[in-house]
């Protein structure tokens, strides 16, 4: 064996349990779940196969699937515009050169390291309506007190409210490395060339930071159709999602007829349909970012 096949095979050697897990933990449940999706499964008798009738039932006789959609999508179409807004506007705010600004980076970043359940259960104690700090808060300027988690109109904005305190941070971190990047010469021939603050963050910081803004919004929106944790435990079961189902989260359904209803066929249908959706999203989005995302060494791309 000549030195090139045993730098191979020691290559491959070192990857092979990322492939292996690869190979076990992803494709085969994939795979499996794709089978499922065709069959009627409940664990405890094996699969019969029903061919699409999962998901005509999925599409056109459930309708908690459709208030789990609809539920989710308001989730997303707030949640992640507002997570990419307010970690843009802290990473520009934690990019002066000020004193202490460590700190700061560091206060702001904190939240994204409790854990998800310890942080919804912390919010829960400030949202709750008789002694929380966020109702004691509003109150000194007049507001009504907001039932928040007990209220179906409130519930959502409350999640969105929790997820936009444990997530920015990480948003908020990857923008202010994209930040660093940006080379002091280009915003110095702005201002020579009399381009004030506004103008040069719209023609100079805002372009560079597409690709970054582009990457934030594609994990924002995976994140965000795949909300289960939050809405699990502020609603204290799977059994039960909200106000008038206003909790009821996609994945929350998901699992409540995986894991509640042992009806695998059918949960691995809805699996199969989030995954499409996502697929679709996410290549609507790339096809679409030629238009605005914007790549120093080759221009548009």
């Amino acid at each position: 064996m000549n030195r090139q096949r045993r730098e191979a095979l020691t290559a491959y050697l070192f990857v092979s349990p990322w492939i292996i897990s690869l190979l076990v933990f992803t494709a085969y449940p994939m795979i499996a779940s794709f089978f499922f999706s065709m069959t009627d499964y409940n664990v405890l008798r094996p699969p019969v196969w029903v061919g699409l009738q999962n998901f005509q039932k999925m599409f056109l006789e459930d309708p908690l699937y459709w208030l789990s959609v609809k539920n989710t999508m308001y989730y997303a179409l707030i949640s992640v515009p507002l997570g990419l807004l307010v970690g843009l506007l802290l990473a520009i705010l934690l990019n002066q050169k000020i004193g202490g600004i460590g700190f700061y980076r560091t206060a702001y970043y904190l939240p994204g390291l409790v854990p998800a359940v310890a942080g919804v259960l912390l919010w829960m104690v400030m949202l709750d309506p008789k002694l929380g700090l966020v109702n004691q808060f509003l109150n000194l300027f007049g507001v009504p007190t907001i039932g928040w988690l007990r209220s179906a109109v409130w519930a959502k904005p409350a999640l969105i409210l929790m997820a936009l305190w444990g997530g920015t941070g990480g948003t908020m971190l990857i923008f202010l490395a994209a930040l660093k990047e940006i080379p002091q010469s280009l915003m110095e021939a702005a201002m020579i060339d009399g381009a004030n603050t506004l103008q040069r963050f719209r023609h100079v910081t805002l372009p560079l930071l597409s690709p970054t803004i582009f990457f934030n919004l594609i994990l924002g929106i995976i994140g965000s159709f795949q909300v289960f944790g939050s809405a699990f435990v502020a609603t204290g079961s799977a059994n039960t999602a909200g106000p008038l189902n206003s909790l009821l989260m996609y994945m929350l359904l998901l699992y409540r007829n995986a894991f509640r209803y042992f009806n695998m066929g059918y949960a691995s249908a809805m699996a199969l349909a989030m995954f499409l959706a996502l697929v679709a999203i996410t290549l609507l989005l790339v096809r679409s970012s030629s238009q605005w995302v914007y790549y120093e060494a080759a221009g548009r791309h």
